[in-house]
C-alpha cells in the first residue's frame, strides 16, 4: 500500500489541525501565514491536512506567526488516538520527550498532552541575554524553580527568585533571560 493509501500520519494530522485551529482563531489566512513565516501557501496547507511533516525551524516559525510555541504544537500533536483528553493524566517524567530549542531559547517540555484549557511546561535555559520579545494573545503564568530569571513584560524588568512568579495578560510583551534556571510556565490556551 503506497503513502497515499495509508494516509496522513495521524500525529501529523493532529498537528496539522491544531495550526488550522490556530490560525482561524488569529484571523489568518494560509496566505497571511505564508507571508508571514517565509514558507509557501500551497505547503502550509499540505501541512494543515496532516501531508507534510515539519523541520523544527519552519514549526518555529510558525509558531511564533501564531504567537504560540512550537512545544506547545508538539503536544497536540502527541495527544495520542484522537480521543477527547482523559480527565485525569498522569505523566511520567521519563516518558517526556523534551522539544529542543522550543521555548526561551532552551530545552523544554509539555506537562500534559493533547489540546488542554491551559499548558504548564517545563523551561530550562542557561541564556544570559535577553533574546527576542514574544507577544501572543492568551495569558500566562510564570513560577521560578530553580535559579535566576529576568522576566521582562511590556519593557520592565523584573528579577525573580525560587519560588516567585510572574502573571501577565494576552497582548503583553515579554521575554526571559538570565540562567540557568528552570521555570513551569502556564499557557492558556486558544479555543
Amino acid at each position: 500500500m503506497g503513502e497515499a493509501e495509508r494516509g496522513p500520519d495521524e500525529a501529523a494530522a493532529r498537528l496539522g489541525a491544531r495550526l488550522r485551529e490556530l490560525r482561524k482563531a488569529r484571523g489568518l489566512t494560509l496566505v497571511a501565514l505564508a507571508e508571514s513565516t517565509g514558507l509557501s501557501h500551497p505547503f502550509l496547507s499540505q501541512v494543515e491536512r496532516g501531508l507534510a511533516n515539519l523541520s523544527l525551524q519552519s514549526l518555529r516559525r510558525i509558531a511564533v506567526a501564531l504567537e504560540t510555541s512550537p512545544v506547545e504544537l508538539v503536544a497536540a500533536a502527541e495527544a495520542g488516538d484522537g480521543s477527547p483528553p482523559r480527565k485525569v493524566e498522569v505523566s511520567r517524567a521519563g516518558a517526556r520527550r523534551p522539544t529542543p530549542q522550543g521555548f526561551a531559547r532552551g530545552p523544554a517540555v509539555s506537562l500534559v498532552r493533547g489540546a488542554r484549557p491551559f499548558t504548564p511546561i517545563l523551561v530550562e535555559s542557561e541564556a544570559v541575554d535577553p533574546g527576542e520579545v514574544f507577544v501572543h494573545a492568551e495569558d500566562e503564568f510564570v513560577f521560578v524553580v530553580d535559579g535566576v530569571a529576568e522576566v521582562e513584560t511590556d519593557g520592565r524588568a523584573h528579577s525573580l527568585g525560587v519560588g516567585d512568579s510572574v502573571y501577565y495578560a494576552g497582548g503583553v510583551r515579554h521575554r526571559w533571560w538570565g540562567g540557568p534556571y528552570r521555570l513551569l510556565v502556564v499557557k492558556q490556551q486558544v479555543r
